[in-house]
């Protein structure tokens, strides 16, 4: 039967009814500080902690619970006889039921201008030393950490005198996940400066919401967020209309915001299966979205559209003119969500920081049996050479390094021929460079003479200028660092090509 029970809680949400509760039922309560003076004033009797261990409350409060007394009764095992005889020499009176919430460090940290003396403050330490004394000891004492579970400690309490050992085993669980999940936050906020990746590695989600499924039906997933991340990330996006969002639309608008990041200029991202299929800047978002159409009007069918400015009525007008899985913009106006909202399954949603750069951000890859971790590619260029006779011109150099962003962001071995801040044709995906080229090339539903070329890594051999010379590439940018370059770079002069070498790869995996 349940006798005694310990409340201490920071969020004091619905503590009152179930400490009532609990009273009618004959349980004693001990409790501490702020919150033994709010169930004082709501009229449940209460004994403070201080005066069931003899000892009072010191130090600020940062001491008060840390006793024998008080971790011997929620510790001792009852049918261990000599637990029995050592609580009975001591005076211990078993705990049965721990009620604990901690302070709250992850809404401190998250305010701006914080400091690190009050993010110390605000770190527990009798909190969940009590939850992890309970949850070890679950076979026979209650642990509640979530106010959403007081309605059903209650009602077991009521019903048998007791919870079961099925509810407790569950508690403990959620305890000892919470501990782990508060811990890592800590350890997150003051590793937060490191410039270094530790010998191990902490870090901790919260469930934004579970999914259909996978990336296949067959696939069970959820979306979780980082709890400090950066504003304009997908997570703070607001959906303003349209179905639940699946795992390959989250997947694949987080891959059209990462390179919808790499401009400022009114641009708009399509993306496939994760690889952009048309991107274009403009003078505005109508103009970009047009030649982000017209970059490939058939794989942008089903896709996932990026804008980083608001889209206004002639735009949307556009856009439901085909079938879109997306569309993320920082906002849109009244004239173009009317519009949207004849088609009910469209995914709209609005993300005010969209062109707002990630900084210190990591990237993390799952392999079987641990994980990758690696800085977020955050750079595009080192410098620019030109190896070759010929420069590019002014306009040239800003279409190149147009489609330097956009092949970044395409996964390897990518290649991107471009004009006038246009996508014209994507090559994505393939285990040849050459093979990327010619199905890009063969792909295209545009003119490519005069166009520019990006590669996402260096030219193993020249094969890929020559197919671009013949294709009417006028200039090209790739990394450079083979043994080769200088074979492409002859070729290069022979047909009259500017090439850009920029020192840096970006491979996509």
């Amino acid at each position: 039967m349940m006798k005694r029970c310990l409340i201490s809680v920071s969020n004091k949400m619905g503590i009152i009814d179930f400490a009532k509760g609990l009273e009618e039922l004959g349980v004693e309560i001990l409790s501490t500080g702020g919150t033994a003076k709010t169930l004082r004033e709501a009229g449940i009797e209460v004994v403070d902690v201080s005066e069931a261990t003899g000892f009072p409350e010191c130090l600020d409060g940062r001491v008060k619970t840390l006793h024998p007394v008080i971790h011997g009764g929620i510790l001792a095992v009852r049918d261990k006889e000599e637990h029995q005889k050592t609580l009975e020499k001591l005076n211990i009176t078993p705990i049965d039921l721990v009620v604990i919430n901690l302070y709250p460090f992850k809404e401190t940290i998250l305010r701006e201008e914080v400091t690190l003396e009050e993010a110390i403050e605000n770190i527990d330490i009798g909190g969940p030393t009590m939850l992890r004394s309970a949850a070890k000891n679950h076979k026979f004492v209650t642990v509640v950490t979530d106010p959403k579970d007081y309605v059903k400690v209650l009602s077991e309490v009521r019903e048998n005198g007791d919870t079961n050992y099925e509810t407790r085993y569950n508690l403990a669980l959620k305890v000892f996940q919470h501990t782990a999940h508060y811990d890592a936050l800590i350890a997150g906020y003051l590793g937060r400066d490191k410039d270094n990746f530790e010998d191990t590695l902490t870090i901790t989600f919260e469930k934004v919401q579970d999914l259909r499924y996978g990336e296949n039906p067959h696939q069970r997933a959820a979306f979780y967020k980082e709890v400090t991340h950066q504003a304009g990330t997908l997570v703070d996006g607001k959906q303003l209309q349209g179905k639940e969002l699946s795992f390959n639309n989250i997947n694949d608008t987080n891959g059209a915001l990462e390179l919808l990041k790499e401009f400022e200029e009114p641009t708009v991202v399509a993306v496939k299966h994760t690889n952009p299929c048309g991107v274009a800047s403009g003078k505005d978002i109508h103009e970009a979205y047009s030649k982000a159409y017209n970059s490939d009007p058939l794989s942008i069918f089903g896709g996932i559209v990026a804008a980083n400015e608001t889209v206004d009525k002639e735009t949307a007008e556009k856009m439901v003119e085909i079938f879109l899985e997306v569309i993320i913009a920082p906002g849109f106006t009244d004239e173009a969500l009317a519009i949207f909202s004849q088609k009910k399954n469209l995914r709209i949603i609005q993300l005010e920081n969209i062109k707002n750069k990630q900084k210190n951000a990591i990237d993390i890859k799952r392999v079987e049996g641990g994980i990758l971790i690696q800085d977020h590619n955050d750079k595009l260029l080192e410098e620019i050479e030109v190896p070759t006779s010929k420069n590019p011109t002014e306009e040239e150099l800003e279409d190149l390094i147009f489609a330097f962003k956009v092949v970044k962001h395409t996964k390897s071995n990518a290649i991107v021929l471009a004009k006038n801040k246009q996508t014209l044709t994507i090559g994505p995906g393939q285990t040849s460079r050459i093979w990327a080229l010619e199905n890009a090339i063969k792909n295209s539903h545009n003119e490519l003479d005069g166009s520019v070329l990006a590669s996402d890594a260096f030219f193993p051999f020249s094969d890929c200028v020559e197919a671009a010379a013949k294709a009417g590439v006028k200039a090209i940018i790739q990394p450079g660092g083979s043994l080769k370059d200088q074979e492409s770079i002859k070729i290069c002069d022979e047909k009259h090509i500017a090439m850009v070498m920029t020192g840096k790869r970006h491979f996509k995996h």
